[in-house]
Formats: C-alpha cells, structure tokens, sequence
C-alpha cells in the first residue's frame, strides 16, 4: 500500500457497468521527502478507483495491482490502483528522514 495526493478526476462518456459507484482520480504518489515537506520530484500521475468521495487534495492509502481487483472479490472490477481508504493525518518521524535535502 502506498499514499497518493489526489490531484484530478477522469470524466467518462461512458463508462464499464463494473465500475458504476464510484469515480476515476487522477492521483500522484508521493515519496517520504514530499510527506515531510522537503520538494522533491513528484511521481508520475496515474489513475485510481475511488468509492469513498475523495476530492481534490485528498491524500489516500492506495493499493496497487492483483490486491487493487482483490477488494471486490467475487466481483471483477477492471482496475489496476483502488483507494483503500481516505488519510485524515500523516504523522512522520523527522529523525527518520534527517537525510532528505530541503
């Protein structure tokens, strides 16, 4: 599991009756050095399944790959990344990244 920032939405003209119920985010990961404030290179976007109303800003748990197509077992949902849950708060240990540059 990885953390995103939402940073977009994917609007559909149409869309696979699978995925009714929720909507496509426009997410990018983000690394230790962005979560502490340091700048560093942003990830490249992707996009991700949400069903819990993320909006933009919004930073989430996401899970990648076969655990992203698990959660909806025995449905099958073709999606690659799903927001797991939404993040209220990230707490980081600074000592822990004394070495990121500011």
């Amino acid at each position: 599991m990885r953390i995103a920032k939402v940073i977009g939405t994917v609007t559909l003209s149409r869309v696979h009756p699978a995925l009714r119920g929720g909507r496509l985010k426009v997410v990018v990961l983000q690394s230790l050095a962005n979560l502490a404030g340091a700048s560093g290179e942003e990830a490249e976007p992707l996009v991700a399944w949400d069903d819990l109303g993320a909006g933009t800003g919004s930073m989430l748990a996401l899970s990648e790959g076969g655990e992203a197509a698990a959660a909806f077992y025995p449905d099958e949902k073709p999606v690659d990344a799903y927001s797991a849950a939404l993040l209220d708060n990230i707490e980081i240990n600074k000592s822990q990244v004394r070495n990121l540059k500011s």
